[in-house]
Parts: C-alpha cells; sequence; structure tokens
C-alpha cells in the first residue's frame, strides 16, 4: 500500500500548489463565476480550478504509472473531456456540442475493448458501457452544485476504488486512482466551503469521466465476475452522483421543467432547506457515499443472493431519504401552480403520493422479503447451496400473502406515517403477530413443517416489527435529525407555560412555516419544570429575571400558552414587554359555532 500513499500525498501536494496559481490566474485574466439566481454561491468565484487538477494527476500517472494501452487510452480519452470543458468554461458552448466530445470520449475507450461484459452481445456491451461513460460524466457535472461536492465525493468513490483495486492485486490502478485522489484533495484545500475556486466544466467532465472509465479497469467480483457484481460494484461506487441525477431527473419532469436546467433543487439544496448548514450538508452527503463505497467494498466478497439483500436494505433507506426530500419545498408558488395546471402526469404523480398506499405495499413486500432471508441467513449462514434455499423460496410467497393480509385486517395502512404515535406501534405489532402466526399455520397446513425451522419464524417476527417500525418513523427520526428551518427573518419567540398547551403551540410553530416564528425557549412559573426540555427546548423560570433572559436570548415575542396566568402577572408580563420593545400574544386553540345564513 505504500506506493499509492505516496503517489497520493505527491499529488495532494502537487495538486494544492498548482491550483493556487490558477486561482491567482483566473482572478487576474477575468475567468470567475458571477453569482445568479439558479446557482448557489452569493460572491464571484474564480473558475478554472480543474486545471490544477488535470496537471497534478496527467504528469504524476506519467511519473509513478507503468503505461499501457488501457491507461494511454483512459488518459487520453479524458483529456479530450477536460479539453472540452476547458472550451465550454471560456466560449459556453451548447450541450449538445458537449455531449459530441462525450461520445468522441467514449468511443475512444470502448474501441480498444474497455466495456462492461454485461450481456453475451458485444453490441448489447458498448452501447452500454457508452451510456455509463456519458451518464456518469453528466452526473458528476450536475453534482457540482455546491462548495466542495463533486470534488469531495469523487474523491471518495476514488479511495473506494483504490481500495478495491489494492485489494485485488491491481497496483499499478491503485497508483493510477490514488493519484487522482490526492489531486482532488490538493483541490478541495480551496474548493471547500467557503470555496474560492470552482473545478468548472474541464474539472468536472474530466473528474466524471476519468472515474467513469477507471471503473472498467477493474476485476472485481468475489468469488466470481459475474453479472450482479460487474453492476452493482461500480454503481454503488458512484451511487450519490447517480443519485442525485437520477432525483433532480424524476422531479424537475414531473415539475415540467428541463432536466438539463440548472437550479436549486439538488439533494445538497434540499438538505440545506431543511435546516442544515451547507458545510453540514456536504458532510452528510459524503456520509452517503463513503457508505456506498464500503458496501461496494463488501458485495464484491459476498454470496449474489446476500450482496442483494445488502443493497436492496441500502435502496429502501435511500428511498425513504429521497422520498422525504423530494416534499421539501424548492419551487416558487408561480411554478407550482403553472406545474399542477399544465401537466397532467404531475397532477397524477401528486395524487398517488399523497395516497401512498401502493408505495407502501411495495416496501412492505421488500422488508418481508429481507427479514425472512435475513432470518437464515443468521441461523444458517450462507444457505444458498443447501435444501434451506429450496425451502426459502417455496415459502416466501405464502409470508407475504398473509402478512399483507394481516395488515390491512389490523387497519396498518389507515395511518399517516407523519403522525405515527405508540398506539400505532401496538396496530403494528398485533399485525406482525397475527401475520406470523397465519404464515406459520399455513405452512403447517401446505408443507407439514417438514424441514422448516420454528426459530427463523421467531427471528423472522422480530426483524420484520423493527424493519417495519422503523419505516414507519423514518420521516420522523430524519426530521429528528435534522435542525429545524428556519428564514432569516423569522422571529424569535419564547412560549409562556411547559405544558400540555405549550407542547402543542410549539408543534404547530414548527410545522407551520408560513407562521415565521422561531420557538427558542419555554418560561414557566412551576419551579419543577425548571432546566427540564420539552421537544428539545429548555424551560426556565417563569419567578427569574424575565427580562435578562429575553436580552441574551433576543426575544421578539412572547406566546402565552396557558390560562392559569392571573391578572397581576399578564399585567407584569404587559409592562416587560412595553419596555423591552417585545410583542406579547396569547395562543390558544378556539372552538367557535358558526351561524346559519
Amino acid at each position: 500500500m505504500a506506493k499509492p500513499v505516496i503517489a497520493g500525498a505527491v499529488a495532494f501536494v502537487l495538486a494544492t500548489i498548482l491550483t493556487l496559481f490558477v486561482r491567482g490566474f483566473a482572478r487576474k485574466q477575468g475567468f470567475v463565476a458571477k453569482p445568479r439566481s439558479d446557482r448557489w454561491h452569493k460572491k464571484p468565484t474564480a473558475m478554472m480550478g480543474g486545471i490544477g487538477i488535470y496537471l497534478a494527476t496527467i504528469f504524476l500517472v506519467l511519473l509513478f504509472v507503468p503505461i499501457n494501452r488501457e491507461v494511454l487510452t483512459i488518459i487520453g480519452a479524458s483529456s479530450l473531456l477536460f479539453l472540452v470543458g476547458l472550451v465550454d468554461d471560456v466560449l459556453n458552448i451548447k450541450p449538445y456540442q458537449k455531449l459530441i466530445g462525450q461520445m468522441f470520449g467514449a468511443a475512444i475507450v470502448v474501441g480498444v475493448g474497455l466495456v462492461l461484459p454485461l450481456t453475451e452481445s458485444d453490441l448489447a456491451n458498448i452501447f452500454i458501457t457508452v451510456f455509463w461513460l456519458v451518464g456518469i460524466t453528466n452526473a458528476v457535472n450536475l453534482l457540482d452544485n455546491m462548495d466542495g461536492l463533486a470534488a469531495g465525493i469523487a474523491a471518495i468513490a476514488g479511495l473506494s476504488l483504490t481500495v478495491g483495486f489494492f485489494s485485488n492485486g491491481q497496483i499499478d490502478e491503485a497508483v493510477l486512482i490514488a493519484i487522482f485522489v490526492g489531486a482532488l484533495a490538493g483541490f478541495l484545500v480551496f474548493n471547500f466551503n467557503p470555496a474560492s475556486i470552482f473545478m468548472g466544466d474541464s474539472g468536472s467532465m474530466f473528474v466524471g469521466f476519468l472515474l467513469a472509465s477507471s471503473v472498467l479497469l477493474s476485476d472485481t467480483g468475489g468469488r466470481s465476475r459475474g453479472v450482479f457484481s460487474i453492476i452493482a460494484v461500480p454503481v454503488l461506487i458512484l451511487f450519490v452522483p447517480i443519485f442525485d441525477t437520477t432525483f433532480v431527473t424524476i422531479i424537475r419532469k414531473l415539475w415540467g421543467r428541463k432536466a438539463s436546467q440548472g437550479g436549486r433543487d439538488h439533494t445538497s439544496h434540499r438538505l440545506v432547506a431543511l435546516g442544515l448548514s451547507e458545510r453540514s450538508a456536504v458532510l452528510m452527503i459524503y456520509g452517503f457515499a463513503a457508505a456506498a463505497g464500503v458496501l461496494s467494498l463488501i458485495v464484491s466478497r459476498l454470496e449474489t443472493t446476500q450482496s442483494i439483500a445488502l443493497i436492496a436494505f441500502f435502496i429502501i433507506v435511500l428511498t425513504l431519504i429521497g422520498v422525504y426530500l423530494s416534499k421539501v419545498k424548492v419551487y416558487d408558488e408561480r411554478e407550482e401552480d403553472l406545474a399542477s395546471r399544465n401537466n397532467a402526469v404531475f397532477a397524477f404523480i401528486v395524487d398517488v403520493s399523497y395516497k401512498r398506499r401502493i408505495f407502501e405495499v411495495l416496501l412492505d413486500v421488500a422488508l418481508i422479503t429481507l427479514a425472512y432471508y435475513t432470518a437464515y441467513t443468521l441461523l444458517f449462514g450462507s444457505f444458498e447451496q443447501s435444501g434451506n434455499w429450496e425451502i426459502f423460496i417455496r415459502s416466501l410467497p405464502v409470508l407475504i400473502v398473509f402478512k399483507l393480509f394481516a395488515f390491512l385486517f389490523f387497519g396498518v395502512y389507515r395511518g399517516v406515517w407523519r403522525y405515527t404515535t405508540i398506539g400505532d406501534l401496538f396496530i403494528y405489532l398485533k399485525a406482525v403477530l397475527a401475520g406470523s402466526a397465519l404464515s406459520t399455520l399455513a405452512i403447517l397446513l401446505f408443507y407439514r413443517f417438514e424441514n422448516f425451522s420454528r426459530t427463523v419464524f421467531f427471528v423472522d417476527a422480530v426483524l420484520f416489527f423493527l424493519a417495519m417500525v422503523g419505516s414507519r418513523l423514518a420521516f420522523r427520526m430524519i426530521r429528528e435529525l435534522l435542525p429545524l428551518p428556519h428564514t432569516p427573518e423569522a422571529r424569535r419567540v419564547l412560549i409562556y407555560g411547559a405544558g400540555d398547551g405549550g407542547e402543542m403551540v410549539l408543534r404547530e410553530l414548527r410545522n407551520n412555516s408560513k407562521l415565521n416564528y422561531r420557538p427558542v425557549a419555554f418560561v414557566d412559573d412551576d419551579p419543577h419544570k425548571r432546566e427540564k426540555l420539552i421537544n428539545g427546548l429548555k424551560v426556565y423560570d417563569g419567578n427569574g429575571s424575565l427580562s435578562e433572559l429575553c436580552a441574551k436570548a433576543d426575544i421578539q415575542e412572547i406566546l402565552i400558552s396557558t390560562k392559569k396566568l392571573s391578572a397581576d402577572r399578564i399585567s407584569e408580563l404587559k409592562e416587560l414587554c412595553r419596555n423591552n420593545d417585545i410583542s406579547l400574544k396569547r395562543a390558544e386553540l378556539r372552538i367557535e359555532p358558526l351561524e346559519f345564513e
């Protein structure tokens, strides 16, 4: 591992120096990206950072890596893409012109026989490989939408690829990608938030194409170079750009927008809209990329069915996150109205998304399968080549049918995930127990329970209940893990009364962003509630110095949520608010009769 590490370290130093010089050159020559409404950066920022990445990579590859036909081809084709991107940075060429350049690069790669061997047809493999190369190149280009995002994700993907190469004994390929990762890391010194230089299209197209084509050098495949490992490993390594591009493309199409149109609707932008800082959003996506990279290394060494199960779990988690992010508002009301009026497909999809029952049923089918498979794996290890595999395949449809029937009977699909309560958890428990009991009884009747393990069904029930509860609480868990979004002009409010009424007011303020409030803390006259926490907010003693607390916390408004305050106490609050220029309001639930005309 010494040679890849040394090469990567040298690349880091060289790229850092080169990027520093390129930044100065770009600023001097006026190659800067100016802020735009559809872009994220807020100040003019130097471009051409891809030059530093490219020069450091190419120079050190020629120095450290033995040049053979495959390496020369990848470096040459990637250089072509660098030049196409550089021309775009200078002249702003049209998308179809860039696509032609990408097709030329892809043709060079497949022309020397570097293809994804997914089918028995050479022609089909060539078309799939070209689609892969062009798709990943554009995915990385689209991912370059926030400081440090594209470069960091590419570095993590490259690191996963380097480890895979090294573990397979492909030392020269490991050195090549280690140099590439080091160059990206050197660029990140100046590109991470707050960025002082962007890589530009010259960088994103070079980075994306080099990553996509380098995957073709891999001999990863574990025990056998099967079709599944050929697909799964590269897809996992580059999962984040694939996920983001797919997610944005689908959402934009549903909203009647062009897929190639710039915008603030990427995964990173939606995380910021949920309340994360730019750095936190980027680091969270780094985490997803790292998890996918580790998963790619694990999958390459597992049996195919085990790999499928592991990837299925990962996809379910990412799907739940994607569904949650899709509900984040990133378009203005005018665009929403236009899409809802002019796009019939959009209206249909929205209707389906609100009902969500089809999605829930399909999710539960996947969870039933995963839980049952995991139960067998935990008890019997790798069982695909044993008689238990036939038993598993025969009995799985029975479990799916009877467990879904139990869910329907107990009303599992009537609930709304966002408002899942303890009562719902008891319904889930009863449904799981009933489904497991019915499945066991059916297998007893159909197969007389011959060669079946009772322990498997017990473990399966436990795993399925945990998976089901986790999926139903997923949206609430995501919301709790993320900070609450607040607009800069949101009014900082102190809630007076830390009882049931105060907790209800807090939930309403957090769930209804149109009220434009930012809850800061509670105040209560009950000394037993002092220093307690309610949904993350601290309770302060109302008998203390309220004026000092308001000044320290920069309180702009006090909301009274209790009716237990005396007239004298309310008068004191009015006087305090008058003296400190603080608004005073009462929040309460009102039920009023409506008069008939």
